[in-house]
């Protein structure tokens, strides 16, 4: 008897006890999570269907607040260069109004000369190149100069 009293004080035999009841302790708490994770997955597969619900409900209205807001901005630029084209519209019908400047704008344009003057044209050299170029269009009959101005115009649009 005193062998087993001397065993059941020893350290070994305490470790070992000390060891089975955390492990008991530790298998007893694992299983409790679980139990737990299974009373929480209805609770938490609801609140997913919800915050899906509430995100798919307000998808669209907050799409069309974006593309307003967006809307309402490109508004805003197009007005304020709007703005500015008129403004400089106004400067320029404020010029015209004034006579030196129609007369400037008149001999500039329409290479008008004031008695006594005579007047001199020079002719760019790559202009007259470029008119030579469209020398061959006299060649062609005149509906062909028709649909190739027709092609070019609607090149242009696009």
């Amino acid at each position: 008897m005193a062998v087993k009293d001397r065993d059941r004080f020893s350290t070994a035999t305490r470790i070992k006890l000390l060891g089975e009841q955390t492990a008991a302790r530790v298998y007893r708490s694992q299983t409790k999570r679980q139990a737990r994770r299974s009373r929480l997955t209805g609770r938490a597969a609801l609140l997913a269907l919800v915050l899906c619900t509430l995100v798919v409900a307000l998808a669209y209205p907050i799409r069309q607040y974006v593309s307003q807001r967006a809307e309402i901005s490109d508004l805003q630029r197009e007005k304020a260069q709007a703005a500015e084209r008129v403004e400089k519209l106004r400067d320029l019908k404020a010029r015209w109004q004034d006579d030196a400047y129609a007369e400037q704008q008149i001999r500039q344009r329409l290479h008008y000369v004031l008695p006594g003057e005579t007047g001199f044209i020079v002719v760019d050299p790559d202009a007259a190149k470029q008119s030579r170029t469209d020398i061959g269009a006299a060649d062609r009959p005149w509906y062909s100069n028709v649909w190739d101005g027709v092609d070019k115009s609607d090149a242009s649009d696009q």
